[in-house]
């Protein structure tokens, strides 16, 4: 996937009006998703092509999926999470999650081939941020890498091949790439990883779990698959 691309700081500008939100509950989960852009193109072709009942059912297999992959039973899962909220917004960029509050750009909804197709994998990378455990100290590509392992294991989106990258914290598609090589090692990888960081993030976590550094594994991942050409 892209990155995201909006400055948190937009968030304090975010005033509109729109469609009344709608909630509705899954295994204990509320799914309420307020199209908050109606007078633009963006907002019209999210009720014309998407719309609520669409959006719900994609957000509560992306929330089952994302429990599945991260191996979390009902213990383990965010216990102050009983809503999630989706907006559709006037504002910049492709989608940002803040907590269990997710947001659509308009302009995005507007101008994206096969809206239902693309939505459905941001759908699923913004789910994912709702469910990760974000641990001190965690880079951000490794956050947005994970997101869209997500995306990866569900089978959504066109992907590169695999090695590539500069770092293995690049993040997105990249990072998602070389956790996926880690998971062919110890299949419940990053499953195993996130259990470990709810509090505080280690790059030794890379070595407790697979026997090697992180370094060492994008060493051996870049060896294999050189630059994803």
């Amino acid at each position: 996937m892209a990155p995201l691309l909006l400055s948190m700081v937009g968030l304090l500008l975010l005033t509109a009006s729109g469609a009344a939100a709608r909630p509705v509950t899954v295994n204990s989960v509320k799914y309420v998703v307020t199209n908050e852009a109606l007078p633009t193109l963006g907002g019209k072709r999210f009720e014309s092509e998407v719309g609520t009942d669409f959006t719900v059912k994609v957000l509560r297999n992306a929330t089952a999926f994302a429990w599945k992959v991260f191996r979390q039973s009902p213990n383990e899962r965010k216990q102050d999470v009983d809503v999630i909220n989706l907006f559709v917004r006037v504002v910049p960029g492709i989608a940002f999650t803040v907590g269990n509050n997710i947001t659509i750009g308009d302009d995005y909804v507007e101008k994206v081939p096969s809206v239902r197709v693309s939505i459905t994998e941001t759908y699923f990378h913004e789910v994912a941020h709702v469910w990760q455990p974000f641990g001190e100290g965690q880079p951000i590509g490794l956050i947005e890498g994970i997101a869209d392992y997500v995306v990866l294991k569900a089978g959504l989106g066109t992907w590169a091949k695999p090695g590539k990258g500069t770092r293995w914290d690049q993040g997105y598609d990249a990072t998602a790439l070389f956790l996926d090589y880690c998971a062919s090692f110890r299949s419940t990888f990053v499953a195993d990883l996130i259990r470990l960081m709810p509090v505080k993030y280690s790059d030794s976590y890379f070595e407790q779990l697979l026997g090697k550094t992180v370094d060492q594994l994008w060493a051996d991942y870049k060896a294999k698959y050189g630059d994803g050409q």
